[in-house]
This record gives C-alpha cells, structure tokens and sequence, in this order.
C-alpha cells in the first residue's frame, strides 16, 4: 500500500519488455519499490489461475520476484463483472495488489472496449474500479493507471476524481494524452493539481529521462511517488539514482551493459533461448534509441544468444560505459 508522506519509485509495465525476467533483474539491481505487470486482458470470460500463474509467476512466490521486488498484477479491460472476477481470482492466486489500465493507447486494445479508451466515459472508470474494489479483500490494494485524457489534458481532473470515488487506494498518471501516444510534450502540471485535489497518492509516470527531468517532475507535481519506464531500460543507473534522491535504498552500481544483459539471460533461464535472445534485442534497440547504447545494429542480427555476446565482445574490447 503507498502512503502518501511515504515516497515510491515503481517500474512501468512495458509490453513484451519487462516479462517477468526482466522484473527479476530489476529488483536485483535495486533501486524500485515495486513492478507493475504487463496487463492482462479481460475480454470474454473472467481470466483463470493459469493464466495470472503464466503472465505473473511471481504470484507463486508470495507476488515478489525471486530478487525480492513485489509485482502488483495489471488487468485491463471494461466490463466491471469481468473485472471483478478476474480480479478475485487473482488474489486468490496469490495477487497482494490489484491495478487496473486505462492508459494503454494500443488502437487494437481501445478498439475492444480496452485501456484509454475508458477516458472517455467517466463513470465507466468509476464503476471497474468499484467493482474491483468490492471484489477483493479490503486489505488487497486497488490502483488505477490514467492517462490525461483521450485527446484533452484536462479529461484528467474528472477522470481521476471517479477512480478515486470508485475507492482507488491511489493512482498512477501518464502525462500525455492518448492521442499522443509517446510524442512529446509530457504535461505534468495537471498531475499537480490531481494530486492537490485529492485525499489519495499520485504517481506521476512520463519523461524522466534524466536527474533533472526528475527534479522539474517533482517540482512541478510536487509528487514523492514516481513511475520509470523506458528511462530505466535506457540506463540502468537512472532508478538507483531517483531512488537515493528519494531516500529509498539503491546500491551504487557501474553501467556495465555485458553484465546486465548478461542478467537477463540469467534471468531468463528455463524459458525458450528464442524469448531470451528476442528481449536482449527489444532491451538493446531501447537502450540505442533512448539512451547512449552503441551497438545495437551489430547485434540486432546477431541468431542466438551466444552469437550475440560473441558479437558484443567483438564490438567492444571492454565493458560499454555510458553516461550517468
């Protein structure tokens, strides 16, 4: 449960990227408070246990990663029995933490009654989140995860107030629009003023890219809890380093991308050397456009993982250093 004087840095749910390997890796290299999963989607039927056991197998480890970071289960969709359900069933297969998605700006998923397109029917958000909340035991936190609006900045202030009426313990926000996407700009005012407005956390999410995007983020919201994505993936260092502004705990690490992707394969263990090599790529292809990540059209043709560490080995006649 985040309290509000209490502050929190979480890793964003990033579809096919941060499977439960990386999740792993990430609450060994320290520095976040918690892991949102990839949603799961409620579409037809109420999800079964196999389902949150494959997508989430932290759930048979009490909902933490072997590394010991907690994972909160992420479930999308819109119709409020469903949910619930789904819900439930989740806990009951070990979730300590429910969080819901109107966020996801996927035409596919807003097509099907998913993600933001909930933004643009209020009430709607207030009757999942309600029905979630009335599912589960009232000592199971229920989250919502916005975005500022569909194609307006200023959807947010109703759309916020009905997640919190529908008995959201806080809530996380994406600082643009749906209709944005991932262009810039990010607008973080707005987070402020929620977070003002309401009795509950906020979480601001988008565009923290560096320590002083972190410091005008914080400024501007005057939030203390925070939300890092594609950041984090860019450069490994950036949560260790948000977290120890913060005051939470973070080891001092070096950038050395062999070892961290050497993690992930680590990681990765007893899954298909397919899926391993696939998220070396999807990490490194972030890390390139994103971050400083050198390498990346060497080894996006790399065919197994051994030929890709020999490749990034052949690339570099020591340990990629990048910036802090």
């Amino acid at each position: 449960m985040l309290k509000a004087d209490r502050p929190a840095l979480a890793l964003a749910p990033m579809d096919g990227v941060t499977e439960a390997p990386m999740r792993c890796l990430q609450g060994e290299l320290g520095g976040f408070t918690y892991a949102v999963s990839e949603f799961l989607r409620v579409s037809q039927d109420v999800l079964g246990a196999k389902a949150f056991l494959r997508e989430v197998p932290e759930l048979a480890l009490g909902a933490r990663t072997a590394t010991g970071l907690p994972v909160q289960v992420q479930l999308l969709g819109g119709d409020p029995e469903r949910m619930a359900g789904s819900a439930l069933v989740a806990v009951h297969t070990g979730a300590t933490a429910i969080d819901i998605n109107f966020g996801c700006p996927a035409p596919t998923v807003n097509r099907h009654d998913g993600g933001a397109s909930l933004l643009k029917s209020p009430c709607r958000i207030r009757e999942v989140v309600r029905a979630v909340r009335e599912a589960v035991p009232p000592e199971i936190p229920v989250s919502a995860k916005l975005r500022l609006g569909w194609d307006s900045i200023d959807d947010i202030y109703e759309n916020a107030k009905m997640a919190a009426e529908g008995g959201a313990d806080w809530i996380t926000i994406h600082a643009r629009t749906r209709s944005q996407g991932y262009a810039p700009p990010v607008y973080w005012e707005p987070i402020g003023r929620v977070r003002q407005e309401l009795d509950i956390p906020v979480v601001a999410n988008g565009d923290i890219w560096t320590m002083d995007d972190f410091h005008r983020c914080r400024e501007v919201t005057g939030c203390n809890h925070f939300m890092l994505g594609r950041s984090a993936l860019a450069n490994p260092l950036m949560q260790g380093m948000v977290a120890r502004e913060l005051g939470l705990p973070a080891p001092v690490l070096s950038l050395d991308w062999t070892a961290h992707l050497q993690g992930l394969v680590r990681h990765s263990q007893g899954l298909p050397a397919s899926g391993t090599l696939t998220r070396l790529k999807q990490w490194i292809r972030i890390a390139s456009r994103y971050g400083e990540f050198a390498h990346f059209d060497a080894l996006k043709r790399s065919q197994s993982v051994d030929e890709f560490f020999e490749i990034l080995e052949r690339e570099t006649a020591r340990p990629l250093i990048g910036h802090v």
